[in-house]
């Protein structure tokens, strides 16, 4: 990993990005603002499961007065993403958000920008600028590539920077994971505003997670990123787990509990399902232990293997693990010693409670 790029710190409520704070989690509700408690009961999910900033689409003036029952329902700094009208932006800051989103190009005159950033000096609120593929404006720049988008991000940044407001955050996204990765690595060279990075428009499911593994990931690799949202189709809490996954996967979060499981091959028996198994144990584990292993401060891996051959050899660090053998027989064993064989359907109790006696020693 290259050394992180020093960016500027701005504040989002109690959310520091940017400036060597930890890369933080975003996230967007999906639903209609006006429906404020399904929204609080979707932003409280998103935090529960470790969203650290949560985006909320305002699509009118009257839209803002619903942050006056949200802000105070929920403990999660919130970002109001705001287009076409500069009225919606200073409405929303007035009603205690914590972040605006906006497009300076497209938010109506510069009159009205400067009115945001009025409002935004007054309260403290940062603006963080987003330009995506889609919203490269055509006429001044025909062809979207890397460059185009830096280019019209760096036409709203010095509209801000004219009306002497600095507390931005900037991102630039497209739907192309090779334009995404140039564009930030371009504009990361050009100022040091924090990044928010991302692949827009990434689909749903499994492609969605590899794409956006792939874009943000190696741009973290880089040093380039504060703060991500892995834009993904369906219930925004699976952007937070892919989000959450790909910043423990660079080594910008520490993950307290590690699964390792095999793909499994001809030598698994046929009587054993290591899938559900691996599950289980994920999940078992992560009840039982997740907040036991965070209060000691040392991490815990377990291992789930097909057979004897991917067990205590191929997962000798685990601190402890199952592997198949036969007759629907599993071995137990702990840093690749073997401890006892137990059945396959007592298999998750056994090493629940060997995990315990481990945790219990340190």
């Amino acid at each position: 990993m290259r050394q992180k790029k020093q960016t500027r710190q701005v504040r989002a409520g109690d959310l520091a990005i940017g400036g060597g704070a930890a890369v933080s989690i975003q996230s967007m509700t999906s639903l209609p603002i006006e429906q404020v408690d399904d929204t609080i009961a979707q932003i409280i999910r998103l935090k529960d499961h470790g969203a650290e900033l949560v985006r909320l689409a305002l699509r009118s003036v009257e839209s803002a007065e619903y942050l006056k029952k949200i802000i105070p329902a929920v403990r999660v700094p919130l970002c109001a993403d705001v287009h076409f009208d500069y009225r919606i932006a200073v409405a929303a800051i007035q009603a205690g958000v914590h972040k605006v989103r906006i497009n300076p190009g497209t938010i109506g005159s510069r009159q009205g920008v400067r009115e945001v950033v009025r409002a935004a000096k007054d309260r403290g609120v940062p603006i963080r600028v987003g330009v995506n593929s889609g919203s490269v404006d055509r006429r001044k720049f025909p062809h979207v590539t890397p460059e185009s988008m830096v280019a019209s991000a760096m036409e709203h940044v010095e509209i801000l920077e004219e009306n002497d407001f600095n507390d931005i955050v900037v991102s630039i996204k497209s739907s192309d994971i090779m334009h995404t990765i140039a564009a930030n690595e371009i504009f990361s060279g050009q100022r040091d505003y924090p990044v928010h990075i991302g692949l827009t428009e990434a689909g749903y499911g499994l492609t969605c997670a590899v794409q956006s593994a792939v874009a943000i990931g190696h741009l973290l690799l880089e040093g380039i990123g504060d703060t991500i949202r892995v834009s993904m189709t369906g219930d925004p809490v699976d952007e937070v787990i892919v989000a959450r996954k790909i910043l423990e996967s660079v080594g910008e979060r520490k993950a307290w509990i590690r699964i390792i499981s095999c793909p499994t091959c001809g030598r698994t028996d046929t009587s054993l399902d290591i899938l559900s198994l691996a599950k289980e144990v994920d999940a078992e584990v992560t009840a039982r232990f997740e907040s036991v292993v965070k209060e000691k401060g040392r991490a815990l891996t377990v291992a789930v293997m097909g057979c004897e051959v991917n067990g205590p050899g191929e997962a000798r660090e685990a601190d402890a693990g199952l592997a198949g053998i036969r007759d629907g027989k599993m071995l137990l064993f702990a840093k690749g010693e073997k401890v006892r064989v137990v059945d396959y359907h007592d298999a998750v109790p056994a090493l629940i409670e060997e995990i315990g006696m481990i945790l219990e020693k340190k």
